[in-house]
C-alpha cells in the first residue's frame, strides 16, 4: 500500500518507520489453534479487548507453557486503524519469551518506545498514542484468563482518566519524555480528559484523586527541580564553563536563590540575569537589579561583590559580573 494511501502530506512523518512496516508488514498477525497448542502440550489464552473511545479492537492468543509459565509464542488480530495493528503487532513481540508475570509489567510506554526509531523521537502522533494502552490492557486481560483472576488485580498504578484507562505513571512520564507543557497536549498524547473530561480539573461530574492540571504543575516542577540538580553536580564537577546558556543561567539562579535572593529580597529589592557573554579571559555575567536594589548606592558596590564573590566560589573563578 502506498503511503499516500494511508496518510496524506507531512502527517506520514510523524510515524516512526518501525510503525510504517508495521501497518502493512505485521510480524505477528494470526491465530493460535487450541488444536496446535494442546498438540505441544500448552495452554492456549485468547483475550479480546475493545476499545469504546475510538472503536479499536484486539483480540490476543498467548500460547503458554503451563511448567514455566512462559509465553513461547503469541499472535494477535486488530479491528481498527494502522497504529492499532503496529503497536498490537510489537506488544505481541514483546509478550513472546517472558513469563505471565514478566509479560504482565510491560505498558504502553514500552510499547510506544520500542516502536520508535530512535530513542528521542516519539513514534506516532499524539493522537495515535491511545493504541498502546489498547495493546496494554488486552495484556491484563489475557493474565488473568490465564492466572483466573480479574485483570484489575494487576493494577500496581493509580487510573487517573477511566475512560482511557491512563495511570498517573503513566502521565506524568509521557509529560517528561514530550517535554508537555498544556493539558490540551497531555489529552492528545494519552487521551486523559478527552472523553468525560472529569478528572481534567475539580467541578467535572465526577470527583477524583487527582487532576491533570495538578499532575502537570507538579511534573513542570519536577522537571525543573531535576534541570537545577543536573546543572548544580555539572558546576560541582568544575563543568560551568562548558554548560548551554540556559544550563549556567539556571546554575547562576540557584546558587543566588541559597546564597544571596533573601537579602535582596529583605531589603525591598530582587535581581534578575539577563545575559551571560564567554570570553577568552572572562565569563560575563549581565545582572539586572529590580525594585529597591536599582537605585541603592551599595548595587554598584559591596551587593554587587557579595554577589560576583559567591559565584566565584561556587561556579566559576572566571565570572565577572556586570549590571545594566
Amino acid at each position: 500500500m502506498a503511503k499516500n494511501d494511508l496518510i496524506a502530506g507531512s502527517l506520514w512523518d510523524e510515524y516512526s518507520n518501525k510503525v510504517q512496516e508495521l501497518m502493512n508488514n505485521p510480524k505477528h498477525q494470526g491465530e493460535i489453534t487450541p488444536e496446535d497448542a494442546e498438540s505441544r502440550g500448552h495452554k492456549l489464552i485468547v483475550a479480546d479487548y475493545g476499545a469504546e473511545s475510538c472503536g479499536d479492537a484486539v483480540r490476543l492468543y498467548w500460547e503458554i507453557d503451563p511448567e514455566t509459565d512462559k509465553i513461547v509464542d503469541a499472535k494477535f488480530k486488530s479491528f481498527g486503524c494502522g497504529t492499532a495493528i503496529a503497536s498490537s503487532d510489537m506488544m505481541t513481540e514483546l509478550c513472546i519469551g517472558k513469563t505471565v508475570d514478566e509479560a504482565v509489567k510491560i505498558t504502553n510506554i514500552d510499547v510506544e518506545k520500542a516502536l520508535r526509531d530512535d530513542p528521542d523521537t516519539p513514534a506516532v502522533p499524539p493522537q495515535k498514542m491511545h493504541c498502546s494502552v489498547m495493546a496494554y490492557d488486552v495484556i491484563k486481560k489475557a493474565a488473568g484468563l490465564y492466572k483466573g483472576v480479574d485483570a484489575e488485580s494487576f493494577e500496581d498504578e493509580i487510573i487517573v482518566c477511566e475512560c482511557a484507562r491512563v495511570s498517573l505513571g503513566t502521565i506524568k512520564e509521557v509529560i517528561k519524555l514530550n517535554d508537555l507543557k498544556t493539558v490540551e497536549e497531555i489529552t492528545d498524547y494519552t487521551k486523559a480528559g478527552g472523553f468525560c473530561k472529569s478528572c481534567i480539573k475539580p467541578g467535572g461530574h465526577e470527583e477524583r484523586e487527582y487532576y491533570l492540571v495538578d499532575i502537570l504543575a507538579e511534573t513542570r516542577r519536577e522537571m525543573e527541580e531535576e534541570k537545577m540538580k543536573e546543572a548544580l553536580e555539572a558546576a560541582d564537577n568544575g563543568d560551568f564553563e562548558n554548560m548551554t546558556l540556559v544550563g549556567q543561567i539556571k546554575a547562576i539562579d540557584s546558587i543566588i536563590d541559597e546564597n544571596v535572593r533573601q537579602f535582596l529580597v529583605m531589603d525591598g529589592g530582587n535581581m534578575e540575569v539577563v545575559d551571560i557573554k564567554k570570553g577568552d579571559e572572562y565569563i560575563d555575567v549581565y545582572i539586572r537589579y529590580l525594585g529597591a536594589c536599582s537605585g541603592c548606592a551599595s548595587s554598584t558596590t559591596g551587593t554587587l561583590y557579595a554577589i560576583e564573590s559567591t559565584l566565584k566560589e561556587k561556579l566559576s573563578p572566571k565570572i565577572r559580573v556586570l549590571p545594566i
